[in-house]
């Protein structure tokens, strides 16, 4: 992240990059999560502006691992895209009972329209399910503002809150005027963040059902608090016009509906988790049409409906799919329902050529084998031309998948069954299959293959805990997925390279479907887009290994120093 300044001081960033700075700004101690589409540049960008970020194994842990700084009264981010919240739901739906003593903000990023996501799912939900305080950035601007503001509504409530970015505000760039210039030195009165420290309260921190209770009554409270706040002082807006006819809206959609609707009044909310319903009220009441426009699920024209509330929503069976447009927008308000056309068809994404995931799968095609796929790069080898995946659901569902089918297909199909998985996909969800296939392996055995190109390449090659590299670069322990495997209870465990070694691949393969035992096929070719990165990364540590060694060797050969020992520097 090299952002400029121009002649006023203004910025011109990308929301993710707006939420990196804004936290920087907030003096969060500790930003952690997962990689994914279109979250991931947020940690990068906070880590190459000074911050301390951190890639957690996935997004639960994440979660967790940002709890606890919360519970030290620390500033913490944790980032994700909307289908990890789905693995980090079982922490998020009871930190809320338990509360947080430092400012907590999860980052979730939808992904309206599915440019790289498997479903299209509306995190909005989550906030109401889990009751959690969440807000709704429109652009870069909003994003860093909205941000401090988020950070005081979880120290105000000692409670985690969700902030909801869509891609289009992920990755679009606008003009931010920023609290403080670029670079600038900060102290903890700058940034208003509170000092670290830990004090016992095992009534709200530890969960057990005579504490959750209470808690729950607490947490129904404090929302109860929130949403008299965000009726009147919360960080919503209204904009009037012409009262012929007025939206209520949010996130990106607003500018959506100032090119769509320019004469119509405007309420656009920040904060949409809990509503201000009496402002919510009095807007639709002041104008003689009123409308809510919204992305995906109809989750506000609901909302709005169940309190009473005379408000039009869009047509579900045609605008609840996709992002919305300013022409869909326009086709909204005036009724249109009519089939949209259907948009040209681009080209397929395809695995890059010379990547080691076209060789791996050209061996199992070849073979006629039955794929259980999972996420990343080489889910596009379910696509023409090599058409060799048979299924892929959610990250770490490979292996499971696999041992279902070979635990009722027919023995002359469940042979054929194969799961498939990258390297950082297993770190983060295909452990607990690794020891399911141990602890409940098929009579017919089975066959997984995990993909190891030596970086999470789908997301833009960041690093994982079998790279060997944190987040920054630096090094650290590598992860031995030959060494999981015969932990696990696996004996069969072989390694070897796809591109130089594709007949050894294939014969390998072949012969772990004819034993009825479980094996591990570890295929290690580093990502093309990464090799040379890693390669010199490698040259570089082993450089510095050298120099240590020899550095302490040198030392060791030293004659015994014949001063006093004090440290003095004397010879006496």
């Amino acid at each position: 992240m090299n952002p400029s300044q121009d002649p006023s001081g203004r910025l011109l960033l990308s929301g993710n990059e707006a939420v990196a700075l804004a936290a920087l700004h907030c003096g969060v101690a500790l930003g952690t999560g997962y990689p994914g589409t279109p979250s991931t540049e947020i940690l990068e960008a906070f880590g190459a502006l000074g911050g301390k970020a951190q890639w957690a194994p996935n997004e639960k842990v994440a979660a967790e691992v940002a709890l606890g700084a919360a519970f030290a009264k620390a500033r913490v981010l944790c980032t994700m895209k909307h289908v990890g919240l789905n693995v980090a739901a079982d922490v998020l739906f009871t930190m809320t009972y338990s509360g947080v003593d430092g400012g907590y903000v999860l980052v979730v990023a939808d992904d309206p329209g599915m440019a790289s996501s498997q479903n299209e799912q509306d995190s909005r939900r989550y906030a109401e399910a889990a009751v959690a305080p969440m807000f709704e950035p429109a652009d870069s601007q909003e994003a860093y503002d909205l941000l401090r503001i988020a950070f005081e509504a979880s120290e105000r409530w000692h409670i985690p809150v969700l902030f909801r970015m869509t891609t289009r505000v992920s990755h679009s760039k606008s003009p931010v005027r920023a609290r403080f210039a670029l670079g600038a030195a900060l102290t903890a009165s700058d940034t208003g963040a509170p000092s670290p420290d830990f004090v016992r309260n095992v009534a709200a921190r530890v969960m057990v059902p005579g504490h959750a209770r209470p808690a729950h009554r607490r947490l129904r409270a404090k929302m109860a608090e929130a949403e008299t706040w965000n009726a009147v002082s919360g960080p919503n807006r209204i904009e009037r016009r012409d009262n012929a006819l007025g939206i209520i809206v949010a996130g990106i959609s607003y500018h959506h509906v100032r090119e769509a609707a320019p004469a119509a009044s405007i309420l656009k909310l920040g904060m949409t988790y809990p509503l201000p319903m009496q402002l919510l009220r009095e807007f639709a009441g002041s104008v003689r049409r009123c409308v809510v426009i919204e992305e995906n699920d109809p989750w506000l024209a609901v909302a709005c409906r169940a309190a009473g509330l005379p408000v039009e929503a869009k047509d579900d069976t045609v605008f609840r799919f996709g992002e919305l447009t300013v022409e869909r927008v326009k086709r909204i308000l005036a009724g249109d329902s009519s089939a949209e056309p259907v948009p040209p068809r681009g080209k397929p994404p395809e695995l890059c050529t010379g990547c080691p995931h076209r060789s791996s799968f050209e061996v199992m095609k070849g073979l006629d084998c039955i794929v259980a796929g999972d996420i990343g790069c080489y889910t596009l080898a379910a696509l023409p031309p090599l058409a060799a995946m048979d299924m892929m659901i959610d990250m770490g569902a490979a292996v499971g998948m696999g041992l279902g089918l070979r635990h009722v297909l027919p023995r002359e199909q469940a042979k054929r069954v194969v799961s498939v998985i990258g390297d950082s996909t297993f770190l983060h969800g295909g452990l607990p299959g690794l020891v399911e296939m141990a602890y409940n392996p098929p009579d017919t055995g089975h066959v997984l293959v995990i993909l190891d190109n030596g970086t999470t390449a789908m997301t833009g090659q960041q690093e994982h805990p079998g790279t060997g590299r944190q987040l920054d670069g630096d090094g650290t322990y590598k992860v031995s997925y030959e060494d999981m495997a015969r932990a696990a209870g696996v004996k069969n465990v072989i390694t070897v390279n796809p591109i130089r070694e594709k007949a050894r691949f294939s014969e390998a393969l072949a012969e772990a479907l004819r034993k009825d035992e479980l094996t591990v096929i570890i295929a290690r070719s580093p990502c093309i887009l990464s090799a040379g990165r890693i390669a010199a990364w490698e040259k570089e540590q082993k450089e510095k290994a050298l120099a240590a060694a020899a550095a302490a060797g040198a030392a060791a050969e030293a004659p015994p120093s014949t001063g006093c020992g004090c440290g003095c520097g004397c010879q006496s």
